[in-house]
């Protein structure tokens, strides 16, 4: 049943949306370097910093080599710079002493659950983290859950609020089915963020709606609309 409600879920997203169809393109060391400058700051703050790295350094040996202070000082604009910059060069020299080079090429040769395993053994790379390279850098069938996902599916009822984000990776990825993990994960993201928002969802505005259990226990006493969070 779980499966048939996510399908019709996507189903009715996507018809406002779009369908979403994973590309190649990032580099899974690129796309893990990029996803510890997103930590605790925004996407514009992140990427501004990831371009200035980018642009400071032609090549990942010369991140490596520079010192921690060098680098904070290029990576400023994404916050927490300080700690970012020793982690990201903890994460390259660990690449490079197990792997020869600063690649993550080995991990096309593990599960799914291996290559999870082995980013979050990195430096400062939880499951979020994990799943952002798996998924999008490299087209795995592995669910990414930040606030947005993580808030529409336990709206939806698909999860329960209380296993928080973190262990959402694990119940969600057992639900949703393989071939719709990236589907499901750029339709609910939108979702989250222009309609089933943390503050002032628009729930007369949601397709979904009527698969909602949240909506329906809230719109017995706030006509709708729903509370102002949560």
């Amino acid at each position: 049943m779980a499966a048939e409600t996510i399908t019709a879920i996507v189903a009715r997203l996507e018809n406002r949306y779009g369908v979403a169809q994973w590309k190649p393109g990032t580099d899974p060391v690129d796309e893990l370097v990029a996803c510890i400058l997103s930590q605790h700051t925004s996407d514009i703050n992140s990427g501004r910093a990831f371009r200035d790295l980018k642009a400071a350094y032609a090549e990942w040996e010369l991140v490596v080599q520079d010192t921690p202070e060098n680098l904070a000082k290029v990576i400023w604009r994404g916050g927490l710079s300080n700690m970012k910059a020793p982690r990201i060069q903890a994460v390259l020299r660990r690449l490079k002493a197990e792997h020869g080079e600063y690649s993550l090429n080995a991990l096309y040769a593990m599960t799914d659950a291996e290559a999870r395993a082995y980013l979050m053994a990195l430096p400062g790379v939880g499951p979020k983290t994990a799943a952002i390279v798996l998924c999008f850098a490299m087209g795995r069938n592995v669910m990414p859950v930040d606030t947005h996902i993580f808030r529409v599916s336990w709206r939806l009822g698909l999860i329960q609020k209380k296993i928080g984000e973190a262990k959402a990776h694990d119940a969600l990825q057992a639900l949703v089915p393989p071939e719709l993990t990236y589907r499901y994960h750029v339709a609910v993201i939108t979702h989250g963020r222009q309609v089933c928002r943390a503050i002032g969802p628009k729930c007369k505005e949601c397709l979904v709606s009527e698969l909602c259990g949240w909506y329906a226990s809230e719109h017995r006493t706030n006509n709708g609309e729903g509370p102002s969070n949560g």
